[in-house]
């Protein structure tokens, strides 16, 4: 009879202590974390539950380490993803584990800017730092093939735009998202563009749209400016546009175009050489291939940079030649050929 009630309290008190165990790990598995802002938090490779409960508890975030072993007994389906997390106040443990789970880690973002070059491009990549980069050495023919294009040359290429990314992400991948986009808005331009325009191709319109991108920020002036290099090609002009003369020098471009610049045999140097150079100059947004596509009509077939950021256009040599005069020997002391920045 003894034994027997001995053994009854054994249940029972095993019973008891295991409901409080229970219960105390429901508890610290289900309490929100002590913290008063979001808290980044990094899955490394091969971390376990083990591993991130040592640093949970570290960091303040949960009480014991081997809580993190208890979710893992309770869904063992979930595998925590490498990345770095964003821990919010109201979060409990188990929603920690489940979004490591998710992989939905920390969005970071980067803006790839009108007119800059692919080499500019990936140089702004390299300046976050926290991108993967393969191709800051690679030529143009690997970026080509790296990245996937259908065209020989990866300038003018990459759509200029705000990206976003993870940690750890490579050059590669950002570039092919700029490149999908950049081909979805070409494509979807080019069936609305304006009737009778001298392109053979929408990689001709693109060409064109990286000319007006460097001749101007003026948003206005765009669709004027893509008029006067229509009309050029038309009447069978040369461009004679420096910006194409600046990208063929490359790293001979000094800051100052000089007259032996523009003799440079380059196929870019649209002084010597009649139509569109080969490729484009720059990346561009959608209003500078908009302008490509739709030119505002205008006689004007010169233009001449003012000093304050805009243009004076002008229907003959003669008009053109008194803007120079007026314009550009004449410079005040704040000429600026591109617009003051809005800050």
């Amino acid at each position: 009879m003894a034994f027997i009630k001995w053994f009854y309290r054994v249940v029972f008190l095993s019973i008891t202590l295991s409901a409080i165990l229970a219960g105390y790990l429901y508890h610290s598995i289900t309490v929100p974390v002590e913290i008063t802002s979001k808290e980044e938090f990094e899955v490394k490779s091969g971390d376990t539950a083990y591993s991130l409960g040592n640093e949970l508890t570290e960091k303040g975030l949960i009480a014991n380490p081997y809580l993190t072993r208890v979710v893992a007994k309770l869904h063992s389906e979930w595998v925590p993803k490498v990345g770095k997390y964003a821990i919010k106040p109201e979060m409990n443990l188990l929603d920690i584990m489940a979004l490591f789970d998710s992989g939905q880690s920390i969005f970071y973002s980067i803006t790839l800017l009108e007119g800059k070059t692919t080499r500019d491009f990936l140089l702004a990549m390299q300046a976050r730092g926290n991108i993967t980069m393969t191709l800051l050495d690679a030529t143009n023919e690997e970026i080509v093939k790296k990245v996937g294009l259908d065209v020989p040359h990866p300038e003018g290429q990459f759509f200029a735009n705000t990206y976003r990314y993870h940690e750890g992400d490579t050059d590669v991948s950002i570039l092919q998202h700029a490149h999908e986009l950049m081909a979805q808005t070409l494509d979807d331009l080019w069936k609305n563009k304006a009737k009778n325009l001298p392109y053979k191709s929408p990689y001709e319109a693109l060409i064109m749209a990286s000319i007006i991108e460097k001749e101007t920020g003026v948003p206005y002036e765009r669709p004027l400016i893509s008029q006067v290099f229509i009309s050029r090609l038309e009447k069978g002009m040369r461009l004679q546009t420096d910006p194409t003369v600046i990208y063929g020098l490359g790293d001979l471009f000094k800051g100052n175009l000089t007259r032996k610049g523009l003799q440079d045999s380059s196929p870019y140097n649209t002084y010597r050489f009649y139509g569109l150079p080969p490729t484009p100059i720059a990346n561009v947004g959608r209003e500078a291939i908009v302008a490509a596509l739709n030119p505002e009509q205008t006689n004007a077939l010169y233009f001449v940079a003012k000093g304050d950021g805009t243009h004076a256009f002008s229907n003959t040599l003669k008009e053109h030649n008194q803007a120079v005069r007026k314009y550009q020997f004449k410079r005040r002391e704040d000429y600026r050929s591109t617009p003051v920045i809005a800050k």
